[in-house]
């Protein structure tokens, strides 16, 4: 029998491994870690959801986008979106819609092709297209730089659009529209957070997006800072500007309009950036304006002002 008071031997209940067994074994994981537990498998769920989600808007940026119903389809076709392909499917009731779809796509030289209802499910998506389908490939973005040489070759003083944050197509396609028709030289989006040129905003242009040049920035910011540099003024909107739009002694001059997004307005790197914050005069009682139609109003007051001074 061991000395019970001898230094070597194991020692009762340790199993001979006294100071392993009394080494912990860390925190205990949060459930999300815990492999077998249910909020580790609902965290994984999510994760690929939204990885899906990320890989089909990924998918939506770089490839052709389909237009479903008859009354979008019609509208497209009269704006002049470019088009690659008319979707018919076989056997469907020809109205007024259908036969001037197929009249205007055949008309541009658009592929018109008839499909069996199922594939046309297949190529929309599910939409309720109504018997049609248009493919209206990727829009091609110019780049930033473009935009600042077209305005210097034009002539006169360079006005830029600059959207901070726009996510609504619609929105975008007005703004687009207003810039066309007030003169500007092109529009800039910021690479995150945006609305791109989708059909939708396509036809809310009316077609004038196939003769604006719009860019895609990286980073706004750093963008705004470089036509800063290269001598143009950056306004932003705001309904607590500096000045409002009566007091806007930079239209004249070289320029960049800064349109903030529909809820939040301007971001803070955006306003710090800016030159001057432009408001628009309102009635009391009534909402702010949203952002296609505030800068629809800056920018026509900017076209005004050009106009009176090259008269003078």
């Amino acid at each position: 029998m061991r000395n019970p008071g001898s230094k070597k031997g194991a020692v009762v209940g340790s199993g001979g491994q006294k100071s392993k067994g009394l080494q912990g074994k860390g925190p205990t994981p949060k459930a999300a870690e815990r492999p077998n537990h249910p909020a580790y498998k609902r965290a994984n769920a999510t994760a690929k959801v939204e990885q899906q989600r990320a890989q089909r808007r990924r998918a939506a940026e770089t490839g052709p986008e389909t237009v479903a119903g008859r009354n979008p389809v019609v509208e497209c076709l009269r704006a002049g979106i470019p088009a690659t392909a008319l979707y018919v499917a076989l056997g469907i009731d020809a109205d007024d819609r259908v036969a001037e779809a197929v009249q205007l796509a055949a008309s541009r030289g658009i592929s018109v092709l008839e499909v069996q209802r199922g594939e046309l499910d297949r190529i929309t998506g599910g939409a309720m297209h109504q018997g049609l389908g248009l493919q209206v490939p990727p829009y091609e973005y110019a780049e930033p730089r473009d935009l600042l040489r077209i305005a210097n070759e034009s002539g006169i003083p360079p006005l830029l659009v600059a959207l901070d944050g726009v996510t609504d197509p619609r929105n975008l396609g007005a703004v687009v529209r207003s810039a066309a028709a007030f003169g500007a030289h092109g529009v800039v989006l910021p690479q995150r957070r945006s609305a791109g040129i989708t059909a939708v905003a396509w036809r809310t242009s009316a077609g004038t997006a196939a003769r604006m040049p719009i860019a895609v920035a990286t980073n706004l910011t750093r963008q705004l800072k470089e036509w800063a540099e290269a001598g143009l003024m950056v306004v932003g909107l705001d309904a607590d500007g500096d000045v409002d739009v009566d007091g806007l002694e930079l239209a004249t001059g070289p320029l960049v309009v800064v349109v903030g997004s529909e809820g939040r307005g301007l971001s803070r790197l955006v306003r710090e950036t800016c030159d001057q914050t432009v408001s628009i005069p309102m009635s009391a009682g009534v909402e702010s304006l949203n952002a296609s139609v505030a800068a629809g109003v800056v920018l026509a007051e900017i076209a005004r002002r050009r106009r009176v001074e090259a008269r003078a």
